[in-house]
């Protein structure tokens, strides 16, 4: 049975490696028969969550931009891919205020079970994603129904374009098609 896979894309650089890791996921679960939707933070309107816990009683941000629609997709998804840069060993800023910002979630009836979590770094040692993934697990770990299904590295790749022919992104697309 297809499912509904969202792709949220992290990464503000056009063209960025991030990006391409992103579109071989949303590629491979395509090519499986999915519905799939890719969502760029690049250009859009994310407020600092301000911590006023309006949402528990309204199921609903009480700002007003874009992160209020990207919640809702993500709420209505079967399966969530973020894709985002290693920004100081760590998942990028703007990911990091979209996962605040989904706090809405927690208290309704959400849809996603797997989460995958795509990066890119210019350094290429395996730990220096630890601290995006723990991060995310730690997001995670507030949806009991959820679990982080895979997680893809593309280590050393820093300009823009690097990550072609990147044997992550093969990868990326596997986890696309297993989704």
């Amino acid at each position: 049975m297809a499912k509904n896979v969202l792709v949220i894309s992290a990464s503000m650089r056009a063209n960025s490696n991030s990006d391409m890791l992103a579109a071989a996921f949303a590629d491979g679960a395509a090519a499986a028969g999915n519905r799939v939707e890719t969502v760029s933070l690049k250009g859009k309107s994310i407020a600092f969550c301000r911590g006023c816990l309006a949402c528990q009683k309204l199921g609903r941000c009480v700002i007003a931009d874009d992160a209020v629609e990207i919640t809702e997709k993500m709420k209505n998804a079967d399966v969530i891919a973020f894709a985002t840069p290693i920004y100081y060993y760590e998942m990028s800023g703007q990911m990091k205020t979209m996962l605040d910002r989904a706090n809405p979630l927690f208290f309704v009836d959400y849809k996603f079970r797997d989460v995958y979590l795509l990066m890119s770094a210019a350094d290429e040692d395996e730990h220096t994603v630890d601290g995006a993934v723990k991060g995310v697990s730690g997001w995670i770990s507030c949806f009991p129904k959820a679990a982080l299904a895979q997680t893809v590295f593309a280590g050393g790749v820093d300009k823009v374009g690097e990550a072609e022919g990147h044997p992550a992104l093969e990868k990326a697309y596997q986890a696309g098609r297993k989704a």
